[in-house]
C-alpha cells in the first residue's frame, strides 16, 4: 500500500485501558488505519495533533484539565490548514442516552464507552465516506476549510450536550439576571438590555455591562438557550456578545479576528469556528 494513502488517527483518552480497547477495536474495524499517538489529556492531544497532523481525531469528551471539547475548539483556532486538511472529529463518551440524542443527526458521530464493535464499524464507515468525499485539490483552500469548520461547529454543538440533558430553548428570552458584584457580597438585578457580553471564567460566568462586572454560576451552555439568538452571538467557546454592541471587527496579519464593543475597552477575540459570522470582512 502507498504509505501516503494510509489514514492516521489520534486518540485522546485519560483512561489507558479504555484507550487501548478503542485502539484494538479500531484495528479490527479499520485495519488500514494507523494510530499515530494516544494522548492522556486535552493539552497533550492538542500538542500531538499539531505535530502529527492526523486525518481523524477520537477525543474523549470528559478529561481532566482541558477536556475534549476544549481541545477540539483550541485546535480549530490553531490548525495549520495550509499544511494539512482539518481532520474528521469523533467524540468518545460514556453517556449513552444523552450522546445518542445529541449526535443522532450528525454524519460523523460518537463512540460509546465501552466500545461496541458493531457501533464502531458504523462510525468507521462514515469516516471513510467523509475522507473519500473531501474537496478535490483544485477546491480553494478557504472553501475547503469553511466546509470543515461548519462540520466541526455541528459536532461541537452536539457534543456540548452529550454529557447532560440539553436545556430547551426558552420561549421567552431572559430579561433580568440575578448576579453578584465583584466582591460577592451583594446580589443585583441586572437588566439583560445592559449586558454587552458574557465570558466563562473558571467556575463563574462574567457578566459585563458598560460600567460594571458581575458574576453568576450558571454555565454558558445553560444560559445560551435563555438568550435571544438574534441579539447575542457566540463568537468564542467562552464568549457571547451583544451583536448591536459590536463597533468594529479587526483582522490581524495571521487572519485572526477580534472585536471592539461600544462601552468596553478590551478587545474580544473571535474563534475561527465563528469567523463565518463576519464573512464580509
Amino acid at each position: 500500500m502507498n504509505t501516503a494513502a494510509i489514514p492516521t488517527a489520534l486518540i485522546a483518552e485519560d483512561e489507558p485501558l479504555l484507550a487501548q480497547a478503542l485502539k484494538a477495536e479500531l484495528a479490527a474495524a479499520w485495519p488500514e488505519l494507523k494510530i499515530a499517538a494516544i494522548a492522556g489529556d486535552g493539552r497533550s492531544a492538542v500538542r500531538e495533533a499539531l505535530r502529527l497532523l492526523p486525518q481523524v481525531l477520537f477525543f474523549d469528551i470528559r478529561m481532566p484539565g482541558l477536556d475534549g471539547l476544549g481541545a477540539a475548539t483550541e485546535l480549530a483556532d490553531v490548525w495549520p490548514a495550509d499544511e494539512a486538511p482539518m481532520p474528521q472529529l469523533v467524540f468518545v463518551t460514556a453517556y449513552d442516552e444523552y450522546a445518542a440524542r445529541a449526535f443522532e443527526a450528525q454524519a460523523i458521530d460518537y463512540v460509546l464507552k465501552p466500545v461496541q464493535p458493531e457501533r464502531l464499524r458504523k462510525t468507521v464507515a462514515r469516516l471513510k465516506q467523509a475522507l473519500a468525499a473531501r474537496p478535490a485539490a483544485e477546491t480553494p483552500a478557504d472553501e475547503a476549510l469553511d466546509r470543515t469548520l461548519a462540520r466541526w461547529r455541528e459536532v461541537l454543538a452536539a457534543a456540548g450536550g452529550a454529557g447532560a440533558p440539553m436545556p430547551e430553548p426558552s420561549a421567552t428570552p431572559l430579561r433580568m439576571i440575578a448576579a453578584s458584584d465583584a466582591g460577592g457580597s451583594t446580589v443585583r438585578m441586572v437588566p439583560i438590555d445592559e449586558v454587552l457580553y458574557f465570558e466563562a471564567a473558571d467556575k463563574y460566568l462574567r457578566v459585563l455591562t458598560a460600567d460594571h462586572e458581575y458574576l453568576i454560576r450558571t454555565p454558558l451552555k445553560q444560559l445560551l438557550p435563555q438568550l435571544d439568538a438574534q441579539t447575542f452571538w457566540q463568537v468564542h467557546r467562552a464568549v457571547v456578545v451583544r451583536a448591536s454592541a459590536i463597533e468594529a471587527v479587526h483582522r490581524d496579519e495571521a487572519g485572526k479576528l477580534a472585536l471592539d464593543l461600544r462601552g468596553r475597552p478590551e478587545r474580544i477575540p473571535v474563534s475561527r469556528l465563528y469567523a463565518h459570522l463576519f464573512r464580509a470582512m
